[in-house]
């Protein structure tokens, strides 16, 4: 039962790590509204997480993704492109 959980937070992760890229390059792109669609998909994703089965950082980090909503379009981007590439990473290495 716990590789079945692991597997359902390693997909559910690994997809919030594409959402927060297409943001990024939505951004980037000035395609704002599939951008804003991406996030939120990112959000709905964050909320698959079973967070008691991450390390404490990666929760941080989660927790940190609604505020991407009420940022500017730049910092937006800077940050959708960092929590996707220590998602990514995260997964890498422990799942």
């Amino acid at each position: 039962m716990k590789n079945k959980n692991k597997n359902i937070n390693k997909i559910a992760l690994e997809s919030l790590s594409m959402d927060l890229l297409r943001v990024a390059i939505g951004l980037n792109r000035k395609s704002f509204n599939n951008a804003d669609r991406f996030l939120k998909e990112a959000i709905k994703r964050k909320n698959e997480v079973n967070n008691l089965l991450v390390k404490p950082y990666l929760r941080k980090i989660l927790q940190r993704i609604e505020n991407l909503e009420k940022s500017d379009e730049i910092k937006k981007a800077e940050d959708s492109l960092m929590y996707s590439t220590l998602i990514r990473n995260y997964c890498l290495k422990f799942l």
